[in-house]
């Protein structure tokens, strides 16, 4: 049986699972074969490649999807945005900037406004904004955020939430790569989750087959959270986020030592990105969070979603069955 939250209802989807959308990984089929499996597929519309979106859209097909962006990078490119409501996707996703330039605009296309956060300052924001969906975002992800751990961080979220605006839906992410995480997140009073990492290993996924199967058998204790992909790839991100990425001997040569390599970028941006294009993970970075240590294959998107749905099933029967005695 599908589990029904305020989260399903909200979005019309058969389950509470949401497709992060991770720029260049989270492409059209990904999202298409999420939303096909009962939840809802988000394109990660990233720094604003509108050429790649409109591709992405249609490798989509059919399927009902959503577009998530960097808010920062989307104020310097806001013509992007248009481009993905010209799709009528679901919804909107914004993370990582003040998203109130750009509600109304999301709102009078009708689409949904999901706000990812990773303080309670972005809550306010998210808020005034009128955002529908918030996620709350745990420094386990992968990929870009901040300093705030998902357990004790989205209870927070969540009453904070109830208390302001009762019918905004809470959804929770970071380090969610199975059902009982699903499950977790829904008795900290999330209703649904957004899931990054265990879809990155996928099938579907945009990610390179090496850097999937690296995924898959690797622990979450091989990531670290850092700048350092940023500062090699000229990407100014706010201070404020880092990237989780897998450990690598890029990392191990320049973690801590981000001015050196600021002063040596030119180079080594050449090197970072003659290794991505090849696929040499030694020097390319993988964006990945802690969640990989739940996870040891590579599946396709449906699939991960059927099994995550019955697993938080389960779990939460054995959980009831624990208090019945």
């Amino acid at each position: 049986m599908p589990l029904a939250t305020r989260l399903t209802e909200s979005l019309g989807i058969r389950h509470p699972v949401l497709l992060a959308p991770m720029a260049l990984v989270a492409g059209g089929a990904l999202a298409g074969a999420v939303t096909a499996a009962g939840g809802l597929g988000i394109i990660g519309g990233g720094y604003g490649d509108d050429e790649w979106m409109e591709r992405q859209f249609a490798a989509a097909g059919n399927h009902r999807v959503g577009c998530g962006f960097i808010t920062w990078s989307l104020a310097q490119r806001p013509e992007v945005l248009e481009a993905a409501l010209a799709h009528e996707p679901a919804a909107i996703m914004l993370s990582f900037g003040d998203p109130r330039p750009f509600a109304a605009r999301i709102k009078r296309a009708g689409a949904r406004l999901i706000c990812q956060v990773q303080s309670l300052a972005h809550v306010e924001e998210a808020l005034a904004a009128g955002a529908d969906i918030i996620v709350a975002q745990g420094a386990e992800a992968g990929g870009h955020g901040a300093a705030r751990a998902t357990l004790p961080f989205v209870p927070v979220v969540v009453d904070a939430v109830a208390r302001r605006a009762p019918g905004v839906v809470v959804a929770a992410a970071g380090g969610i790569g199975d059902g009982r995480g699903l499950a977790a997140a829904l008795m900290l009073g999330a209703e649904g989750v957004l899931v990054g990492t265990r879809f990155y290993a996928s099938a579907e996924s945009l990610a390179h087959p090496a850097a999937k199967a690296r995924m898959a058998a690797a622990a979450g204790d091989e990531t670290i959270r850092t700048a350092t992909v940023d500062v090699v790839r000229g990407i100014p991100w706010p201070r404020e986020f880092t990237a989780r990425v897998m450990r690598n001997d890029f990392v191990a040569r320049w973690h801590g030592a981000e001015d050196a390599l600021a002063a040596a970028q030119p180079l080594e941006m050449a090197r970072y990105q003659a290794a991505a294009a090849v696929g040499d993970f030694a020097t390319a970075c993988i964006f990945g969070g802690e969640a990989m240590g739940v996870f040891d294959a590579v599946l396709p998107a449906g699939e991960i979603v059927g099994r995550m749905v019955a697993e938080a099933e389960e779990a939460l029967r054995a959980g009831a069955r624990r208090i019945a005695g």
